[in-house]
């Protein structure tokens, strides 16, 4: 076990690495605040913050705060009843969550300034829901009140959930003075499948297949966090090749997410599909790299990146791009780090935080990857370190391919059980940002409970700030550039 409590206060755990329940202090609500409070002044990021049933009538509160000074997390529950004095009000990371926490369990986070539903789902508590809703009525997507303001020419435009093009569904509200946006609302939830518990009483034959479509296009980032926390929990040995070789389509992911075309071909010459299905699975990856795929993946990644360098210094070069992408939407250093932003919309803050660096995980642990940052925070910042970052993905690839071993892949480990009663958070940083999963098992060693944090859930509100005292024209470029994903938060 790796958890080394603190007395009183939390637990301090490793990523990946697991612990015993029994191990996690569980406070009075009012320590709880102050240690949650206390921990994020002093640095600490939300990576996780919800809630599981105690019974009929209580939830326990469980906060995974990540301190990358110390490259730990901090760990510690309270229970709660009916109702809860919301953190939110002093900590603004925790509003999304504090409304996730009612949705789901019907407990009601008091104090919450604006407490509304983010998935439009029923409450998983028969007997409680935070707005007294009945059940079995239904549930619509986005009908609820929204902020309004008020005055001479203040108007609104609603935009969504239907969008033009083949692009997942969601609600925009904004507030606007003429073309000035004053305030942007985001409704989302429409494509809610209840991914988590589905996930519970696992794992199980479908429960890798579930992780990889928690968000399409980061199935390997959400992939290797699930079969981290299961290699945790079941004290499975990854073999050095395989962990080369995720960290390879982590890379060609994060590519992908970038530029797609020719480089989701990529993916598939490694293991048949674009999105990388298939590739990872508990112990190991399925598919592995002969000579002959290492020639060719090369040979592709070097003509296509050829092109990719000539297209983006055009884009550097053009004056009418430039006076687009500069000073559009920008948020501040401070507002990034208060709001818990993840990724590239927090590194364009110039905040320097990525999984890889400061919790680094499998082929992390032996092959560094810079931090890349750009400090103004618009949408030209944002643009400049994903190129940072597709050149130094390059490099890693290239890298990695010419170091990977020649020998054959063991054979996929069979029928391991899992530590019962333990705790394992895992952290791998996707394309968009810090990707969470924690998983609880209870007495039989299943999945009692399993939490999933994916990256868009901290950057949406990071969105609507940017906004704030925009053009509404500059809506599609500000988005384009945070790039989040619907069903990512959806779950």
């Amino acid at each position: 076990m790796d958890g080394k409590p603190m007395p009183d206060r939390f637990l301090r755990l490793h990523p990946n690495a697991k612990a015993l329940l029994r191990d996690v202090p569980v406070l009075t609500f009012d320590r709880f605040r102050d240690t949650f409070l206390s921990q994020v002044a002093a640095g600490a990021r939300v990576s996780a913050y919800f809630a599981s049933p105690r019974g009929a009538d209580s939830v326990r509160l469980l906060a995974v705060l990540s301190q990358p000074v110390s490259a730990t997390l901090a760990v510690f529950a309270a229970d709660v009843g009916a109702s809860f004095p919301a953190l939110t009000p002093d900590c603004p990371q925790a509003h999304w969550f504090e409304r996730e926490i009612a949705e789901q369990w019907g407990v009601v986070p008091q104090g919450h300034p604006w407490l509304k539903p983010i998935r439009f789902h029923a409450s998983y508590a028969p007997n409680r829901d935070a707005w007294q809703r009945r059940r079995g009525d239904p549930i619509r997507p986005a009908d609820w009140d929204f902020f309004r303001a008020h005055g001479a020419e203040v108007h609104e435009v609603a935009v969504g959930p239907v969008h033009a093009g083949v692009i997942e569904p969601g609600h925009f509200r904004f507030q606007c003075h003429g073309e000035s946006v004053l305030h942007l609302e985001i409704s989302l939830g429409y494509q809610h499948r209840g991914v988590e518990r589905t996930l519970i009483g696992g794992p199980d034959a479908r429960s890798i297949h579930r992780v990889e479509t928690l968000a399409g296009d980061t199935t390997i980032g959400h992939a290797i966090a699930h079969s981290m926390a299961v290699e945790v929990l079941a004290g499975i040995k990854v073999p050095a090749k395989a962990q080369i070789l995720r960290g390879i389509m982590l890379e060609l992911e994060r590519y992908c997410g970038r530029l797609r075309g020719d480089f989701l071909n990529m993916t598939a010459l490694l293991c048949g599909s674009r999105f990388g299905r298939g590739m990872v699975r508990p112990g190991t990856v399925r598919f592995d790299a002969d000579k002959e795929r290492i020639q060719r993946l090369t040979e592709h990644l070097d003509q296509t990146m050829h092109g990719v360098r000539s297209a983006v210094s055009l884009l550097w070069e053009t004056p009418s791009v430039m006076a687009r992408f500069e000073h559009t939407g920008a948020l501040t250093r401070e507002a990034a780090a208060a709001l818990g932003l993840v990724g590239v919309a927090a590194r364009a803050c110039g905040l320097e935080q990525d999984v890889r660096t400061d919790f680094p995980f499998g082929v992390y642990r032996f092959a560094h990857v810079p931090v890349s940052t750009w400090d103004t925070g618009d949408v030209f910042a944002r643009a400049w370190v994903r190129w940072m970052e597709i050149q130094r993905s390059y490099e890693f690839i290239w890298d990695n391919l010419m170091a990977l071993p020649e020998n054959p892949l063991p054979p996929l480990p069979i029928g391991a059980e899992l530590e019962p009663d333990a705790i394992v958070v895992s952290l791998t940083e996707g394309w968009r940002g810090e990707i969470c999963h924690v998983a609880l098992t209870d007495a039989a060693g299943r999945f009692a409970h399993y939490k999933v944090v994916d990256p868009s859930f901290h950057n949406w509100f990071g969105l609507a700030m940017a906004l704030r005292n925009q053009q509404i024209s500059d809506f599609p470029l500000c988005n384009k550039s945070f790039n989040l994903s619907y069903c990512g938060h959806d779950l």
